[in-house]
């Protein structure tokens, strides 16, 4: 567990150590006291929470608070639903593209922690991505997800580049509870 001092909380904010006291001493801002010593430390949750709750910026702390999710695909209500249910206000943090190549320039800036890939783009150029990001040792640990068409058409193929697959239509809210489960487990979200 990542703890901080209150002159470190201070220098985040952007203001006097004196004032993280006084948030520490309120009881707005929690943490606790060194035995024996007046000295505080915040643990790192406590202070993503303080933010959030108070509009502040997570700043260095972004990449380590929010779950980063890649959405591939062209069905723009597939992707509002998505987009509803994965709120910046619950750590979720979304970029779209609607290509391969979109992706892969989109994987490279925001280093996602979950790649959703939609096969309606196409079932070629979808397996393409999956196996492209799985060859980068950038993207080892990146999750996968593949959301089938339910067409009715065959959906055998090489699913070893995939953490998961959900058919279409899907609950977007179980999607979404899903990812906060499987990136919860790579990453302490608040």
């Amino acid at each position: 567990m990542k703890v901080f001092t209150t002159g470190q909380v201070a220098k985040f904010c952007k203001v006097a150590p004196r004032t993280v006291s006084k948030w520490f001493d309120s009881g707005r801002l929690k943490g606790y006291r060194i035995p024996g010593s007046q000295d505080r430390r915040i643990p790192r949750e406590y202070l993503i929470r303080f933010l959030k709750e108070h509009g502040m910026p997570l700043g260095d702390l972004e990449d380590e608070a929010m779950a980063k999710i890649l959405i591939v695909a062209q069905d723009q209500v597939l992707i509002e639903n998505l987009k509803r249910e994965l709120p910046i206000e619950r750590s979720f943090k979304v970029a779209v593209a609607a290509s391969g190549f979109d992706a892969g320039i989109q994987a490279e800036s925001f280093h996602p922690d979950c790649i959703i890939c939609d096969f309606s783009i196409g079932r070629t150029e979808a397996l393409q991505i999956c196996q492209n990001l799985r060859r980068n040792s950038e993207f080892t640990e990146t999750i996968l997800i593949a959301l089938l068409p339910d067409d009715g058409s065959s959906t055998s193929f090489d699913r070893s580049s995939i953490n998961e697959t959900f058919k279409k239509p899907f609950d977007a809210a179980l999607l979404a509870e899903r990812l906060r489960t499987l990136i919860g487990a790579k990453k302490e979200l608040v």
